[in-house]
């Protein structure tokens, strides 16, 4: 190894540093005898103040002094020193190395204040345009996927068989359903910032209405549907700090904060009145029980009665459904209060992205990431809804609702013609792609989105003012101002009839309608949980055991069926 070392100078050569000999740098140590000078005089002083320092330190009070201020040059040099090390910290970080042609002309820095430096800085950065919004748009599936070119089956043969049927529908494995989970909300039309209505002091409407939709005059309904970039609206819970307190269908501190802590997907159900049965969805699997929440709202009549029937556990869970009783309902009528939790989720549920209801009278038997795969992220839809069976007229369904006893008569004809005052028309060919004017509504699924948040919002304002059969009131929200920001639909094909009760499905609607049918959402024959059942006659519907699934239509990202 070569060993190197500073050249010095010797006493036989000033001129020139030292040579390397055999690999190593030999220094010569100087033996000129040293020359003998006489010591200055302030090295006398300094051996004076040793001498004097040395003489008196052993003594108590001199060393204290003599400590502390030997403390106190140290503490003065390190708080001198760390300052400075602060100032140049403080003004390197900003200075910004800006890319492109230097100018001719110089700026000396070292005239340059923090201050300014900062304000270039700040004026740098405002001139940034702001990042553009990321959404999601959609996606197509590999070529050769099994769902890719899934079609329906024919409609059956018998046309007096109107009721649903079995059918198949292609879900994608549950891991390539996970995987393609949005990670950028939908874009919403015209709409991008909604709040809601709060109001303490109501006065009541020209009719209907309630304290809990906080009765919006017919002015303010007018104009809850002229669509603008941002909107206020009345959408329940009108009164009180947040929804669930103090507003009328209050809940407990405890679950409204494990229901703000649900930023996925939420699926829930209501059961009010002990009058339906509790049934736990299958086919769920592992990564669905961690990431989603199944919350079923009961009243407290069907909480004592879960709990009387021991089926209610000390997590207040009964199976996979966290059980939310709710208190103080603000309608005597219980299918009116199922409204709340079927229409206004995104209220309860404020930091949820997507939501699924499910009617007590029915079981979910697929995973919910599937679901929402086939009929949200696969059509770049934002909202679905299962379609009645049979009948796609509103007028058609109001004279169903009258003969069945649904209502009272008065109150349907009253509504029907406002509706028709206002425009509405029966159902033809020329509302296409729309192919019907009639939901079951067992089953909604839907993103979280200014526009989707607002349709739910004017529809369940049309429940509290009006009737509460919904499949009358929802073709109202959609009819109106919301459908002036749809794309211009296609023209019809030749020869077509308003839609049967089973729809084939058209692949080239360009995603504009999709008529389906899945036997995601069954009726089941099994009664896991049993409830008191109400003294209604019309209780029987629910026990009927349907072989079969519901229609559910997906709108495209104009949200609307």
């Amino acid at each position: 190894m070569t060993t190197g070392s500073l050249g010095l100078r010797s006493s036989g050569s000033y001129g020139s540093l030292q040579q390397i000999q055999n690999g190593s740098l030999w220094l010569p140590i100087q033996t000129t005898p040293p020359v003998s000078r006489k010591p200055p005089k302030m090295l006398k002083d300094k051996e004076k103040l040793y001498h004097w320092i040395f003489k008196f330190a052993p003594r108590k009070k001199i060393g204290m002094l003599l400590l502390c201020l030997v403390s106190l040059a140290v503490f003065m040099w390190v708080l001198i020193v760390g300052k400075g090390e602060d100032a140049r910290e403080g003004i390197i970080p900003s200075i910004n190395i800006v890319s492109g042609p230097i100018s001719e002309e110089k700026v000396n820095m070292n005239e340059t204040s923090p201050s300014q430096i900062m304000d270039l800085k700040a004026s740098a950065n405002a001139t940034l345009p702001p990042p553009p919004p990321v959404f999601f748009t959609g996606y197509k599936l590999p070529p050769g996927n099994p769902c890719e070119h899934f079609t329906l089956p024919p409609p059956p043969a018998d046309k007096k068989r109107t009721g649903p049927r079995p059918c198949p529908v292609c879900y994608l494995p549950l891991e390539d359903a996970v995987a393609l989970m949005p990670n950028a909300p939908s874009f919403s039309p015209v709409l991008k910032d909604l709040t809601y209505i709060h109001e303490e002091n109501l006065t009541k409407s020209e009719f209907g209405g309630s304290e809990f939709g906080g009765y919006p005059s017919l002015r303010q309904r007018s104009d809850s549907y002229d669509i603008r970039e941002s909107m206020s609206v009345h959408c329940g819970f009108v009164r009180g700090v947040k929804p669930g307190q103090r507003t009328g269908f209050d809940i407990n501190d405890s679950d409204l904060l494990e229901m703000e802590t649900c930023h996925g997907v939420v699926v829930a159900s209501a059961i009010f009145g002990a009058f339906d049965l509790i049934r736990q969805p299958k086919n769920i699997s592992e990564y669905a029980q961690k990431n989603v929440c199944f919350h079923m709202f009961v009243d407290e009549e069907t909480e004592a009665f879960l709990r009387n029937s021991s089926a209610l556990d000390g997590e207040k869970k009964v199976g996979l459904w966290r059980i939310i009783v709710v208190r103080n309902l603000p309608y005597s009528d219980p299918r009116r209060n199922g409204k709340i939790p079927k229409l206004l989720l995104h209220r309860l549920f404020p930091n949820a992205r997507y939501s699924m209801w499910i009617d007590a009278k029915l079981e979910l038997v697929v995973d919910p990431f599937q679901i929402l795969e086939r009929f949200l992220w696969r059509k770049n839809a934002t909202f679905a809804i299962s379609r009645h069976y049979k009948r796609f007229d509103v007028f058609v369904e109001a004279e169903a609702n009258k003969a069945a006893g649904k209502y009272d008569n008065s109150s349907i004809d009253f509504q029907i013609e406002f509706y028709k005052k206002e425009g509405l028309t029966p159902y033809s060919v020329d509302k296409l792609p729309i192919t019907s004017d009639v939901p079951e509504g067992c089953v909604i699924v839907k993103e979280h989105i200014p526009i989707t948040n607002l349709f739910t919002c004017l529809w369940f304002n049309e429940v509290d003012r009006f009737t509460s059969r919904d499949q009358i009131s929802f073709s109202t929200g959609y009819h109106r101002d919301l459908l002036e920001h749809w794309p211009p639909p296609l023209p019809p094909p030749p020869d077509v009839h308003p839609p049967p009760p089973l729809i084939l499905h058209n692949e080239n609607l360009n995603k504009t309608s999709a008529g389906i049918l899945a036997d995601s959402i069954i009726n089941s024959p099994i009664k896991k949980i049993p409830t008191r059942r109400g003294k209604d006659r019309k209780s029987r519907r629910h026990r009927k055991i349907v072989g079969g699934g519901s229609k559910l239509d997906a709108s495209t990202n104009q949200n609307f069926v």
